[in-house]
């Protein structure tokens, strides 16, 4: 059902290439490994990390001294009438692929977004205006051990959250709409083409680093205080969007850590305006003594 290894470096599942060894590591693949996995970690009482794509996640140089739980062999996928009903592992790039073969339009805005479904959920990904959580009619979910099926209604969706962080999403249930498949298909390409022009998708990243603060752009205000270009060691605020930091070659989560540090003095000092980070921090940072073990899974 899954197999246990250890000393794995997460920098390999991880979008922005950094992070150290993980004690143990599996790959699940289906719900009830998974599920065997949680039972072994608590009776072990070891700290669980999920990751998905590992794309908006930043792991500390020290690893994470518990079991991390790979969710991307989770990917099985249906589609009945305007329903499309996944597992965490699937990607959103791909199940926006499924909606659009089956004439089926609501991920055209979100569907470049390089993590999971179950990641997507906790954190209510978005873009472009859109964010994942609008369109769940149905998620399951792993809590304390225990099996819930929530309907969407019953989930706050916020700005970069939900209430489902604490839980780990089994598989979700997406309510779209019936579109022309050409249709559908030209507006994805626009909006991947418009994403690829405002992000540097060339260097490895965590995506968005800071939350867009009161409705301003995290960007733009990073951008007027004069930080394009800012880089401690190999991580670097991107010239192409502020708002992301890139790692050049070998950056190490210090590296991140402390030009975050250094970005956010500089914006409280120019404009009085507090960012707050909307990646993930997971596993042991440089002056740390304790884990931050994150529960649920990841993007």
């Amino acid at each position: 059902m899954y197999t246990l290894k250890e000393q794995v470096p997460l920098s390999r599942f991880t979008t922005f290439k950094i992070g150290g060894p993980a004690r143990l590591l599996a790959e699940p693949g289906n719900l009830n490994a998974l599920r065997a996995l949680y039972r072994l970690a608590h009776e072990e009482g070891w700290p669980v990390l999920l990751i998905g794509k590992g794309s908006n996640m930043l792991v500390g140089d020290g690893g994470f001294p518990g079991l991390v739980i790979l969710t991307r062999a989770l990917s099985k996928a249906e589609i009945k009438e305007r329903r499309i009903r996944v597992q965490c592992g699937v990607s959103i790039p791909e199940l926006a692929r499924m909606a659009m073969k089956a004439g089926l339009s609501g991920l055209e805005r979100i569907g470049g977004i390089p993590g999971t479904i179950g990641g997507g959920l906790i954190s209510n990904a978005g873009s472009f205006g859109q964010s994942l959580g609008e369109l769940v009619e149905e998620v399951e979910v792993l809590v304390d051990g225990e099996r819930e099926v929530l309907r969407g209604k019953e989930v706050y969706w916020g700005y970069r959250e939900s209430s489902l962080k604490g839980s780990t999403v089994l598989r979700a249930s997406l309510r779209l709409v019936p579109g022309d498949k050409i249709h559908i298909e030209r507006e994805m390409a626009l909006w991947n083409r418009e994403r690829r022009r405002m992000q540097p998708l060339d260097r490895p990243s965590a995506g968005s680093v800071f939350r867009n603060p009161g409705g301003e752009s995290a960007g733009r205000i990073i951008e007027e205080a004069g930080l394009k270009g800012l880089r401690v060691g190999d991580a670097m605020v991107s010239e192409r969007h502020a708002n992301f930091i890139v790692n050049m070659g070998r950056a190490k989560a210090k590296d991140v850590t402390h030009l975050i540090s250094m970005v956010k003095k500089r914006v409280e000092i120019a404009f009085s305006i507090t960012l707050e980070e909307e990646i993930v921090y997971a596993g042991i940072f440089e002056g740390d003594e304790d884990c931050i073990a994150v529960r649920g899974a990841i993007v």
